[in-house]
């Protein structure tokens, strides 16, 4: 009996360990591998504009249409996963070597307001976060076009809106600067 007791306990132990990979499916955890892959889609390939909507940390309304115009780089995160916590300061530095040329958006799937906060301030993020955990109404608004069906995932918005490329898993700072430059380097409407 005492074997059992011994195993039933290694085995919860190792639960937690899994959570990084959290399925943002609302209410309903499961999990995929997060195994960074890359998918981009040309610009004659694209699906149409994303409406999405969510109230960030400062409590301010944020949306497609506040940033219409801008490539949007959008970053599904939570503070308990790590591999969230080993591409933040990536994902910082290129929010300031894009700064003007691309609004970085953090869309946090779990965490409360002071948690999102406390990351925040841990890692030096200074662009805003969406929080999304009590409605899942970002993450709705990607389903069927690209589903962010693993954190952390990155999806880079093009000028109109639309889904230029995904980053599932821990994005690394060089393909997604690449990614970044190639959306930032197209045409914009009506020139």
């Amino acid at each position: 009996m005492r074997s059992i007791g011994f195993a039933a306990a290694a085995a919860l132990a190792v639960v937690p360990l899994a959570g990084c990979s959290e399925s943002v499916k609302m209410g309903t955890p499961s999990y995929t591998s997060t195994d960074g892959t890359v998918t981009e889609y040309k610009l004659g390939n694209r699906a149409p504009a994303v409406k999405w909507f969510g109230i960030d940390d400062n409590q301010q309304s944020l949306s497609y249409a506040n940033l219409s115009g801008a490539v949007v780089v959008m970053n599904f995160w939570y503070a308990g996963c790590p591999p969230c916590r080993v591409e933040t300061p990536a994902l910082v530095d290129l929010s300031k070597t894009f700064a003007g040329k691309a609004q970085f958006v953090g869309v946090d799937v779990r965490d409360s307001l002071d948690t999102a906060r406390a990351f925040k301030r841990t890692f030096g993020v200074s662009y805003p976060t969406i929080l999304d955990a009590s409605t899942g109404d970002v993450v709705l608004a990607f389903t069927g076009v690209v589903t962010p069906s693993a954190v952390p995932t990155t999806i880079v918005i093009d000028r109109q809106g639309r889904v230029a490329g995904r980053i599932l898993g821990n994005a690394d700072k060089e393909t997604l600067k690449s990614m970044i430059s190639r959306v930032v380097a197209e045409p914009v409407a009506g020139n």
